[in-house]
């Protein structure tokens, strides 16, 4: 089994929704376009994977959405070095279809009240639904391990939640662990390192928004 070095996970640059969310009412969600600023944030985060993977192979995974498939082309990657795939597992969080600001706006606060994890959208996803999709996904991402010829890094590009929700799969983190847990401001990496023992160590920590609840399993 070929594992690769790192596995490096990418929030995509800023959208036309994160600068302003009355476009969802008009625009589908993974349709929204990079802004000026956000296409700036993924040529600098570009930068540095390219410094990173130096000359070394990469296995890229894209979320469908078009601000992901953006943020990738942003990075401006070798072409000749990079296997890239979209995966539709890694999507952004299902919120619904056409979007009514003040609504999503009122879920959001009552997702804040009772939980990131389980608080269902009306029309859309849970984070745990996102939970057992990312599941699926990494039951694939293993099994191409399983080529000597694997290569060396692994990019994801993705969302926040995402990214989120794949470390706590990877980690075994609980639930109360994933909801003290900010998302990635955009174009941010995390990156997972095969260390010496044979296990990846997240190069840093996400930020803490509060102390994890002390419920349920432990140790």
């Amino acid at each position: 089994m070929a594992r690769p070095q790192r596995i490096v996970l990418v929030r995509h640059g800023e959208s036309e929704g994160n600068a302003d969310d009355t476009v969802y009412e008009r625009e589908p969600d993974h349709a929204l376009r990079l802004t000026e600023n956000g296409r700036r944030e993924a040529e600098e985060t570009g930068k540095r994977l390219r410094e990173l993977f130096g000359r070394e192979s990469v296995s890229a995974y894209v979320s469908p959405y078009r601000r992901a498939h953006e943020t990738f082309r942003a990075f401006g990657l070798d072409p000749g070095l990079v296997r890239v795939r979209e995966e539709p597992r890694l999507r952004e969080q299902d919120w619904g279809n056409w979007q009514d600001r003040d609504d999503v706006r009122l879920q959001k606060a009552y997702r804040d009240a009772y939980g990131h994890f389980f608080y269902r959208f009306a029309q859309g996803e849970s984070g745990a639904d996102v939970y057992d999709r990312v599941g699926a996904f990494l039951e694939s991402l293993y099994r191409s391990f399983e080529a000597p010829d694997h290569p060396r890094n692994v990019l994801l590009v993705t969302h926040g939640l995402t990214m989120r929700l794949f470390c706590m799969r990877w980690f075994h983190w609980s639930v109360a662990e994933f909801e003290s847990l900010s998302n990635p401001a955009n174009a941010e990496t995390r990156t997972l390192e095969l260390a010496a023992d044979g296990r990846y160590v997240l190069d840093r920590p996400f930020e803490r928004w509060r102390t994890p609840e002390p419920y349920g399993i432990t140790g």
